[in-house]
């Protein structure tokens, strides 16, 4: 009897033991936070030796116990974890049984061209380059998208996403994104809207975007390109030219530029250039939409920020004259 109630009082010194060790005691952990990988098909004995040869935790045996006998450990989620000084074996066995893996944040860009989507994703170190080296078919081939070109069909946004995520699987995810914005948009359009396409819809909100730093400008810029449109007048909007020449645009529109022979240059094209410019965020999908109502056919840039919008030539021309005021003036 008496060695029975010894092998009792062991026993319940050792579950107290333990549950103190997995519930109450923290991880060791140095620094703001230790992170892993466990990789799929990891057996808890290894899992368990892995944290304890990076020092997480003293006794991997009693570990091992713990996971069994509550039932953890046939259920470890391959992934990328991460647990700060505050942890505790028990949160870190329920942190990878829920599949609570790290998350990473990526933004893109109102207003970037796609290969700046491209070149941004491959210097992050948590997304698996499979593109490098590929050119633009290439790219479009891999997606296993409908398009003919990439400018333009990337949503910006803030995207979350956990390690080991391939450039593929994030476009692939933006891409789905913006045509989910860009149909909803299309499906609520205003009846005095004159493109006649959602990929026209794309295009237009590319050049708004550009235009203006200021969302509340947008619907009042798309309101002068409708116009202008819908009176066969050419566009002349300054991005799609900049766009056009590329590398060879140093911040100075000259000109001469606006003469350059491109599809691009609505100068001297009429209607909206081949393709987006850029990628335009919700904001300017809506204002392409919805153009605001008006007379004004012109606007120019105050050189203060804003623009001056302008119904006639003869305005226009001094809204114009009195930006270039504006700008030798802070040069000199």
């Amino acid at each position: 009897m008496k060695y029975i109630l010894a092998c009792i009082l062991c026993l319940s010194l050792l579950c107290a033991y333990t549950w103190k060790e997995m519930v109450y005691n923290k991880l060791s952990i140095s620094g703001d936070s230790y992170t892993f990988d466990l990789a799929a098909g990891t057996s808890l004995k290894k899992f368990s030796e892995q944290l304890t040869r990076a020092g997480v935790i003293k006794h991997p045996v009693l570990f091992r116990w713990y996971a069994v006998a509550n039932g953890y450990a046939n259920n470890l989620k391959a992934g990328e974890y991460t647990v700060t000084p505050d942890s505790t074996a028990i949160s870190l066995l329920t942190k990878i049984v829920n599949g609570e893996v790290t998350q990473y944040s990526f933004t893109i860009v109102e207003g970037w061209k796609s290969t700046n989507v491209i070149a941004a994703l491959h210097t992050s170190p948590k997304i698996k380059n499979t593109l490098n080296g590929l050119n633009e078919q290439q790219i479009i081939e891999k997606l296993a998208i409908p398009a003919t070109h990439l400018e333009g069909i990337f949503l910006p946004d803030t995207y979350y996403y956990t390690a080991h995520t391939t450039d593929v699987e994030f476009l692939h995810r933006a891409y789905l994104n913006m045509q989910d914005k860009l149909q909803t948009a299309w499906a609520n359009r205003a009846q005095d809207c004159v493109v006649k396409t959602p990929y026209e819809a794309l295009i237009l909100a590319s050049i708004i975007e550009k235009e203006s730093g200021i969302q509340a400008e947008y619907h009042e810029i798309s309101g002068v390109f409708q116009r202008r449109q819908a009176k066969k007048m050419r566009l002349q909007a300054d991005p799609t030219v900049i766009y056009a020449l590329g590398d060879k645009y140093n911040n100075i529109l000259l000109k001469g530029h606006l003469k350059i022979n491109s599809p691009y240059n609505t100068y001297v094209k009429h209607g909206l250039p081949p393709t987006p410019i850029a990628l335009p965020g919700a904001r300017a999908l809506e204002a392409a939409l919805h153009p605001a109502k008006g007379d004004s056919l012109y606007f120019v840039a105050t050189g203060n920020g804003g623009h001056v919008f302008s119904n006639d030539l003869n305005a226009h021309n001094k809204a114009v004259k009195k930006f270039k005021d504006v700008i030798n003036a802070k040069r000199n």
